[in-house]
């Protein structure tokens, strides 16, 4: 209990000097725009569940990233919907760690098998071939 008193008096705090620098009207639209944003990504959540869903099937990333990565953008997602400058704050650092952990997770890889790509594959036929090089004796010219 104490602590949703103590977010409610920071969300009120921060909410009133943001709106008073702002005005309503641009607080209005703010509020519309983060709810619209918040909306989006929980449209598009199946999109990237799916993505980690692979991720952790190829052994990419392990079941704990994949329940942290999830929760994040689902409850930022929320926290983007809910009215106030606290809270789409909160939402947004979520999202961005999400976005920045899935980055660092598609760029440096665990396993061979995370590269779906051509080239993986290719190089994958390429360790079973010795390159060698013919020098003729036949000094012909």
């Amino acid at each position: 209990m104490i602590y949703f008193l103590l977010y409610l008096f920071l969300e009120v705090i921060i909410s009133t000097n943001i709106a008073s620098l702002l005005g309503g009207l641009i607080t209005f639209f703010t509020i519309v725009l983060t709810a619209l944003i918040g909306i989006s990504i929980l449209i598009n959540f199946r999109n990237s569940l799916v993505e980690n869903m692979t991720a952790v099937s190829y052994n990419c990333i392990d079941l704990e990233q994949f329940q942290r990565l999830n929760l994040f953008t689902l409850f930022g997602a929320i926290f983007l919907m809910i009215p106030g400058f606290l809270t789409d704050i909160i939402g947004s650092i979520m999202q961005f760690s999400v976005f920045t952990s899935m980055l660092v997770n598609r760029y440096h890889v665990q396993s061979d098998r995370c590269n779906n790509s051509r080239e993986g594959k290719q190089n994958k036929k390429d360790l079973d071939v010795i390159d060698v090089e013919i020098i003729s004796d036949n000094t012909h010219t």
